[in-house]
């Protein structure tokens, strides 16, 4: 955690409120280099492991899939400048290739499926 975090309040229910996180693109980025070769994990479960990680009761959805459009538009231009994939981001593990997300990002479904059967991924969930 070598970022002051960003937690403000939010309303939740009639009287209720929340603390969200708002992630830095730095913050995204650790997590998503955290998460396993070969393995699609849910960015839903990429929220949450930031919120619990910097204590907060939930983490921006909207600020999330902002910054994993960004990163996706680096790596996949990274690669394309020949790169090494080691050295990139990789947002393909976030991201369903079946999604309405993965049609929005760099490279779109059939690279983020290529990358992820490079990791040995199956298909299978």
């Amino acid at each position: 955690m070598s970022e002051i975090p960003t937690i403000k309040p939010r309303r939740k229910g009639r009287s209720g409120t929340q603390a969200m996180l708002i992630p830095s693109q730095q913050m995204v980025v650790e997590q998503i280099r955290s998460a396993p070769e070969g393995v699609l994990t849910d960015i839903g479960v990429l929220r949450r492991c930031l919120a619990v990680q910097y204590g907060a009761d939930a983490c921006c959805p909207v600020t999330v899939q902002r910054h994993l459009r960004a990163i996706a538009e680096l790596s996949f231009g990274a690669l394309e400048k020949d790169e090494p994939v080691s050295t990139l981001t990789p947002y393909w593990r976030m991201v369903d290739p079946a999604s309405l997300l993965a049609k929005r990002l760099a490279g779109g479904p059939t690279f983020i499926r290529e990358r992820l059967a490079a990791e040995g991924w199956d298909g299978v969930e």
